[in-house]
């Protein structure tokens, strides 16, 4: 993962039912389950600064995402690079997986139109399932590849 820009998805896995506040949106009744975070790196360090600051829990919460991360552990990271802003179609092809659903509208939406960049599945998506759907919809997308999360701090590429 290096410090280009790019789309990423945050697929967690959360273990038992607990109400988490999200900020200011409000409360989140989280449940056993995957929850996928859609979000875009086009800033200064990129997919790996973002996503670096993702896999540490946040001692002051700034992001939505800040705060479920105290309630379900991250366990994959999807991401592409591209310099085109990719989050929306992303989140709009999650919400529309089987499954799928939305737990907390305007959660990671705060400054565009989506419903959300948060949605529910009782089972992990598939990866090749979201790859051929991507391809689909944007035909010139990017590559996608994925690492898997390995306790807090240290990301393992699959060999």
């Amino acid at each position: 993962m290096n410090a280009q820009p790019g789309s990423y998805a945050l697929l967690l896995q959360a273990d038992r039912r607990r109400i988490v506040r999200i900020g200011r949106l409000g409360q989140l009744a989280v449940e056993p389950g995957c929850y996928v975070y859609v979000g875009s790196a086009l800033g200064s360090g990129g997919v790996r600064a973002r996503v670096g600051h993702h896999v540490r829990l946040a001692a002051r919460p700034h992001w939505h995402i800040d705060y479920l991360r105290r309630a379900a552990a991250l366990r994959h990271v999807w991401y592409s690079y591209d310099s085109v802003r990719r989050e929306h179609a992303w989140a709009d092809l999650f919400a529309h997986m089987r499954g799928a659903s939305t737990p907390l509208p305007g959660f990671g939406a705060s400054d565009c139109a989506c419903l959300a960049h948060l949605y529910f599945f009782s089972r992990q998506p598939r990866p090749d399932t979201f790859r051929r759907r991507l391809r689909a919809a944007i035909p010139n997308h990017g590559r996608v590849d994925r690492v898997r999360v390995k306790g807090i701090t240290r990301l393992v590429f699959p060999g």
